[in-house]
This record gives C-alpha cells, structure tokens and sequence, in this order.
C-alpha cells in the first residue's frame, strides 16, 4: 500500500471521531452523516483549528444540511443530459466524463453531494460505454475527467483511461478535475506525474477555496504537476463564511499564482439541496470582483460564473453589467438565452 493509499484508509468517517481532534458534540451530528456521508484525509483535518473556521467548514457536517428547502438534488439536469453512464453532454463540444464516485475528503458543499457513495474504495468500475460515446460522437474535441475525483485511482487506472482518450483521433484536449492537492496532496507523486506528461495536452484544473489551503505540501503537489508540463487552473467556489472576503479571496488568487496555479473560475454556490446555508448573495461575487480588478495583476482576475440550472450552461458575471429585478436575474447563455435565474444568497 502507497503512503497515500494508507492516509486514504485512515480518512475519519464517523462524526464520533471528531471529537478526539475538536470541540465537536460527534453524536449530535450522527443524523447529518446518515444523509451525507463524510470524509475527511488526516492531512486536511490537520488544517482546521475550529470546527467552523474557513477550512472546518468545508469538511465538517452541518445541522443546516438536513434544512428542508425548495432546492433541487439535480439542478443541472445531470440525469437527462447523460446518453450513457458516465457522461454528462452539455455542450456541443465537449463532456464530462465521471470516472469516479469517490473523494479524498467529501465537501459539504458538493453539488453532487446526493450521490456521494458511501464506505470505502470505490471498485474500478467499466468505462467502456462512456468511452465507446466519445469514439462515435466526432463532435466531442474536449474530455473533462471528474466526479467524484479521478486521481483516488491507482496509477494504472489513471494513465489507462487517458491513454485510451488519447488515441480517439478528435479528442484534442483532456482535463482532469481534482481536489487531491487540497485535501490528499501526497497522493501527487513523482510517479503519477511521469505517466501523465506522456499524454499533452493535458491539463488539470484543482480546486483551492482558501489561502490556509495553500501549504507547503499542496504546493509541492502543485510543483511536481507543473514540472510535468501540465497547465494548472483553478475552480473556486464562493463560499459564506469561507472566503465570502474581498481581502480573502485576493490573497487567495495571488498565492495561485506563486505556486503556479491559474485562477480560472470563482463559481457562485450551486443551488443544490443541503447546501444553503453556504450560499452567497450575487451581489458579493461582483463586490468581490470589483475588488479584485486593478488592485491585483490581471493574471490574478478568474472568472465569476453562474452555472445555470435546466443545464442551460455557465454565465461569466462582471459588475455593471447585470440585468436584475430584486431577486431575479435575467443572464444570458451560450446559446443565446435569457435565462431567468433567482438568487438563493
């Protein structure tokens, strides 16, 4: 077993473990994980201070997660916009390719939250339906790799899959989608690195939501990806009383960039059930990104974004520029729609 297979196994999994690190009531959130499982690597638990500190937040079950609400479990549509296990086609060009339903640590934010699995490693399971869909879909240039998160694979599992991408003929470009340097970075290593810098162009986008989550080990992880030639981005989420911070969210994209990591995207909380209590009023996304543009290098400015439910697509939002009458705003998509869309925040 690898160093990280073993800190995988020894993840805490049961709210009565928590007490043995922080001031939790362990049993009094017994109902919670029933509902949602939790996870949390002994590494990203070592970066919690307080149970509802920035990082505790993310990983630490919540009461306010069983709040019954009109939030969908699928706002997206995932379900009808899959052709075959597996694959989610939104847009034309491209889809993502869920090749796992397991995570290093399970956030309590997660838009697929209600279909975490429950337990331990998830089985290798067959791929070959997803894969044969991109191989008869000429259209698809561009796979993202997610899911749950892909690099909890073996090493040979990975390079398989992509190794098998790589050789469609109108694939031109790969993504991996992973929070593996945030909450499993030795999980990064010298070995899975040399297998994928055979497959370029590939990219990774991870998913950092917090300047505390850039350590000296994360960054390392970020290093050796790097080194491999392989393009980082990253995927922020806005987050209440995580990084809902002007002064937070700067020192957080500036820190990207100095361990090579380019911000990509600040998503607005998707509306999902069990997660409002961490949801955000738009108006703090465009108060975020005012700040951000002319006081920090542009390298520094990702996108502020609206993944639209219905599977209508991403609006990237800047301020001045958005039509709204109180809590409704009308946004338009890629295809040229106004979408009526209601802020949850």
């Amino acid at each position: 077993m690898e160093a990280w297979q073993k800190s995988l196994s020894e993840a805490i999994t049961q709210p009565e473990e928590l007490s043995a690190f922080l001031r939790v009531e362990g049993e009094r959130l017994r109902p919670v994980v029933d509902r949602y499982p939790m996870r949390i690597t002994p590494y990203y638990l070592s970066l919690v201070k307080e149970a509802h500190d920035p990082i505790g937040r993310q990983c630490i079950p919540d009461s306010r997660e069983l709040k019954e609400n009109r939030l969908s479990t699928d706002p997206f549509r995932e379900k009808e916009l899959s052709p075959v296990p597996g694959i989610v086609h939104r847009y034309p060009d491209r889809v993502v390719l869920l090749a796992s339903t397991f995570c290093a640590t399970l956030c309590r934010f997660c838009m697929r939250k209600h279909q975490v699995q429950q337990g331990g490693f998830i089985s290798d399971s067959p791929l070959e339906p997803a894969i044969e869909y991109v191989r008869r879909n000429r259209v698809i240039r561009d796979i993202i790799i997610s899911g749950g998160d892909p690099l909890v694979k073996r090493d040979e599992w990975i390079e398989d899959l992509v190794s098998r991408l790589r050789k469609i003929s109108h694939v031109e470009i790969i993504r991996i989608n992973t929070r593996i340097p945030v909450t499993l970075p030795e999980r990064i290593t010298a070995r899975l690195c040399q297998r994928l810098r055979l497959y370029h162009p590939l990219y990774i986008n991870t998913h950092f939501n917090h300047p505390e989550e850039i350590t000296e080990a994360s960054s390392e992880a970020c290093r050796l990806l790097a080194d491999a030639g392989i393009p980082l981005g990253n995927q922020t989420v806005l987050l209440r009383g995580v990084n809902d911070d002007p002064a937070v969210m700067k020192r957080l994209m500036q820190k990207l960039l100095m361990v090579r990591v380019r911000p990509y995207y600040i998503h607005q909380m998707d509306p999902v059930k069990g997660t409002s209590h961490f949801c955000t009023p738009i108006e703090k996304g465009l108060e975020i990104m005012a700040s951000l543009r002319g006081h920090t290098s542009g390298m520094a400015n990702p996108y502020y974004v609206i993944d639209l439910p219905g599977g209508k697509g991403k609006v990237p939002l800047l301020p001045d520029d958005v039509k709204r009458e109180s809590r409704k705003y009308f946004l338009r998509n890629f295809q040229g729609e106004t979408v009526e869309y209601v802020d949850e925040g």
